[in-house]
């Protein structure tokens, strides 16, 4: 992930504020986020849904502007042909001015880095959860969960989590039996032990060392013994 300048906080801050100051009439300002692995289709269909839903809202003021909002978020839709990779994050609605004026607002905006939640909400004002989320810290931490049926990798930045790669085992148990048998399984047990948590440290090394440098900063273990 490229460092954030800071440029872009403070376009991205004064974006926020003014979107936080925007209100407007009814349920007539959507919100709308869309992660990096969700499909633009997708959500040209999910809107299609609302645009029919919509249709049925007994006030014709705030019907018309639904409508409006949802199709402005259509075609802001339409300039995007696949999700950008760090997902899409867009605003559209009618906004009361301070002299209460109506005003059209449409704004779609590429993430500098992955927006973690999905978002579809018809409001009188804008949630901004989504943009917010990207000012908070970056720093980014690997974790590993293992016990005696397998293991998980994972990392953690803010509140974004993500499985990067998992794993079952089959350990065999402790033999009961006495003499040279238990002695035996007992090697076999312990070579399969070995080996397990070798496999680990061998995918844990391809996960979080990138050219011979560490790529998180902390690794957390936990996990049954």
């Amino acid at each position: 992930m490229s460092d954030v300048s800071d440029l872009q906080r403070w376009k991205l801050k004064r974006l926020i504020k003014t979107l936080e100051a925007a209100r407007g009439s009814g349920t007539s300002m959507i919100s709308l986020a869309i992660p990096p692995k969700q499909q633009i289709s997708q959500v040209v269909s999910m809107l299609t849904e609302e645009f029919g839903t919509a249709s049925n809202i007994k006030s014709r003021v705030n019907r018309q502007s639904v409508l409006s909002a949802i199709t402005s978020a259509q075609h802001r839709l339409k300039l995007y042909p696949r999700t950008p990779p760090n997902g899409l994050v867009v605003y559209c609605g009618t906004v009361l001015t301070d002299d209460g004026k109506e005003k059209l607002v449409n704004i779609d905006f590429e993430p500098f880095k992955p927006v973690s939640t999905k978002l579809y909400l018809c409001d009188s004002k804008f949630h901004l959860e989504p943009l917010a989320g990207l000012l908070e810290d970056s720093t980014k931490f690997g974790f590993i969960v293992i016990d005696g049926k397998g293991s998980l990798y994972g990392q953690l930045s803010g509140n974004t989590r993500e499985t990067l790669h998992q794993f079952s085992v089959e350990l065999p148990k402790k033999h009961g039996r006495g003499g040279q048998s238990s002695m035996r399984f007992g090697r076999i047990r312990l070579e399969k032990r070995q080996n397990y948590v070798r496999k680990v440290a061998e995918k844990a090394t391809q996960l979080f060392i990138t050219n011979n440098a560490i790529n998180v900063t902390g690794l957390i273990l936990a996990g049954s013994a």
